[in-house]
């Protein structure tokens, strides 16, 4: 597990879905069972643009060579993801009971993510 691969999985997730929500908000929680409003969907398109932005941070970040510049960016993917797995996981055990199984992925997927940027920041750097 290296900092350019972690890096690198962080941000092609982070820009495949930011595409998929800046593109079709309403048919991407379609398949984890919920339904967008209008309002809902601008919101969608809004969450889409910022994980855009940091799937982008995080594929220019992965050329950074300064160690402190890279322990802050590992900072910041550390706490987002987790705040991200915390609150998908309060979501999936109830807080919206609409959600379907699929919303484990998430969860699950959060939680992988804050592990490799925790190892990183934490026990490799």
């Amino acid at each position: 597990m290296t900092y350019r691969n972690v890096l690198t999985v962080g941000a092609v997730l982070s820009i495949l879905v930011g595409l998929g929500f800046l593109l079709m908000p309403g048919r991407l929680v379609s398949f984890y069972n919920l339904e967008l409003t209008p309002p809902g969907l601008l919101v969608g398109q809004l969450y889409g643009a910022t994980l855009l932005g940091f799937g982008l941070l995080n594929w220019f970040g992965r050329e950074f060579a300064d160690g402190s510049v890279r322990r802050e960016l590992l900072t910041a993917d550390l706490l987002t993801a987790a705040i991200a797995f915390v609150v998908s996981l309060i979501g999936q055990l109830g807080g919206v009971p609409e959600v379907n199984a699929l919303g484990w992925s998430t969860v699950l997927l959060y939680l992988l993510l804050g592990i490799g940027f925790a190892y990183l920041r934490f026990m490799k750097g």
